[in-house]
């Protein structure tokens, strides 16, 4: 399996790879990390190994499985689609797709079964949010918010 990380010489980008690597301990996959023009080419460490950044068009190339988009809203407007035309799922973790009719906005721990495999762009909302509503969602299961 391959996971393409876009944005992954970011702030969130270099976070995200910590919990890809937690990831990585339970369910082994490649990485493809791919990041803005000015990136291609730098080195960034995964599980004690350096790896090269690529072009996102690079990346989708690869034909990741996955692709997790830390790169900002325009980024994820103008490359999600062309991962999920390639039968990519994406989690993106801007707010290109928050409010979009046709893209799910999930939660995991609270709405994840709403996904379907038809589903190649996937939402997530803003980390507030996320903490605001996994301690509401009980709240509102037992009295109904």
């Amino acid at each position: 399996m391959k996971i393409a990380l876009v944005g992954a010489t970011g702030l969130v980008g270099s976070e995200m790879l910590k919990m890809l690597e937690v990831l990585h301990q339970r369910h082994p996959f490649t990485l493809i990390a791919a990041a803005s023009e000015r990136s291609i080419g730098k080195k960034i460490s995964f599980l004690q190994q350096e790896i090269s950044v690529m072009s996102v068009e690079k990346a989708i190339e690869q034909q990741p499985e996955f692709a997790v988009f830390s790169a900002g809203a325009a980024a994820s407007e103008q490359y999600a689609p062309t991962f999920a035309a390639n039968g990519t799922t994406v989690v993106d973790n801007s707010s290109a797709w928050r409010m979009h009719p046709d893209i799910p906005l999930i939660v995991p721990e609270i709405n994840a079964g709403q996904l379907n495999r038809q589903h190649k762009i996937i939402a997530n909302p803003n980390c507030s949010t996320i903490q605001m509503v996994i301690a509401l969602h009980p709240l509102h299961q037992h009295y109904g918010i």
